[in-house]
């Protein structure tokens, strides 16, 4: 078949892999500039040279035996490290955390600067609508993006996942990234669940990166829902002082910030796995019905590309 998918993420990039792999012709479509989703890496120039920071997942875990084959897969490659920090069977990507989706994109017919806004089915299948463009026929159609999006596309024709996939409620974040120009005194290189704080990361720690001293703080789901729609400069503020009152030491200047919105940072309780409408061709896959990891979005694309077969 050639089947198009909407959202090339970690689920899309592994249901396309999969169902390549079968034989059938796929393209995926993306409202991203390139690879990485909730796995990003942005960059920015300072007076000390450039810096990375991972400003989505700060790492992955493997444990179920398909994924741990495909982690080892990227490891002899380059594209993951481990990071003892996150645990013992904790990875991250190198030399960003946005490798790994790179890598599954550079094998794939990617469409990215592209937002698909409707979908139709007539005759001649699925028909891929959006700004401005028709992408279609298709013989079937894959909705790989978060619970809150999935919902307006899939509607009129599969209410039911619809319904479900608005009753999914993700939890925001606010994410604001640093560069000092010294070391921040603190030992460890990872913090969770500190007043207010989901995580704080000494990024520059991470295993294949370079360049200055780089943290990614992330406020967690309440303060991320308190201050949803507050002004980026004062959330980065507020967040900067949660940081440094939790080194409560002297803290070096910043030399470069930047601050990011995830209004979609983490998916909801899972639903009972991927979707699919054989009578009509549809499928949907995500963290959103898997769990809130890369390690179940990957598997929930597989999962479907293995439904569809």
């Amino acid at each position: 078949m050639r089947i198009g998918i909407i959202g090339a993420g970690i689920a899309g990039l592994s249901c396309a892999a999969a169902l390549k792999r079968r034989g059938h012709d796929v393209v995926l479509f993306d409202k991203g500039r390139g690879p990485g989703g909730r796995m990003s890496t942005r960059r920015l120039t300072t007076a000390s040279g450039e810096v990375g920071f991972d400003h989505g997942a700060q790492f992955l875990t493997a444990r179920d035996p398909a994924f741990v084959a495909q982690v080892d897969s990227w490891a002899q490659a380059g594209h993951v490290a481990r990071w003892p920090d996150a645990g013992s069977d904790g990875w991250v990507g190198t030399p960003a955390m946005n490798a790994p989706v790179r890598a599954m994109a550079d094998d794939a017919d990617v469409r990215w600067n592209t937002r698909i806004d409707m979908l139709e089915l007539d005759e001649a299948g699925w028909h891929l609508r959006g700004d401005g463009i028709d992408a279609g026929s298709f013989d079937a159609a894959v909705v790989a993006v978060p619970a809150e999006q999935v919902a307006p596309l899939i509607e009129p024709h599969d209410p039911a996942t619809a319904a479900m996939a608005r009753a999914t409620r993700s939890d925001p974040c606010w994410t604001v990234m640093a560069a000092y120009d010294g070391r921040v005194p603190i030992d460890r290189d990872r913090l969770v669940d500190r007043n207010g704080l989901a995580s704080a990361v000494r990024n520059s720690a991470k295993p294949g990166r370079s360049g200055p001293e780089a943290w990614v703080l992330q406020a967690d789901a309440d303060w991320s829902r308190a201050h949803l729609e507050d002004d980026p400069a004062s959330v980065e503020a507020a967040i900067l002082a949660l940081f440094a009152a939790e080194i409560g030491a002297a803290m070096p200047s910043t030399i470069a910030t930047s601050t990011h919105r995830w209004r979609y940072a983490k998916a909801g309780v899972p639903h009972q796995g991927p979707v699919w409408l054989a009578d009509r061709r549809l499928g949907v896959c995500g963290d959103w019905v898997g769990g809130p990891r890369v390690e179940a979005a990957w598997l929930s694309g597989q999962a479907l590309a293995a439904i569809i077969a």
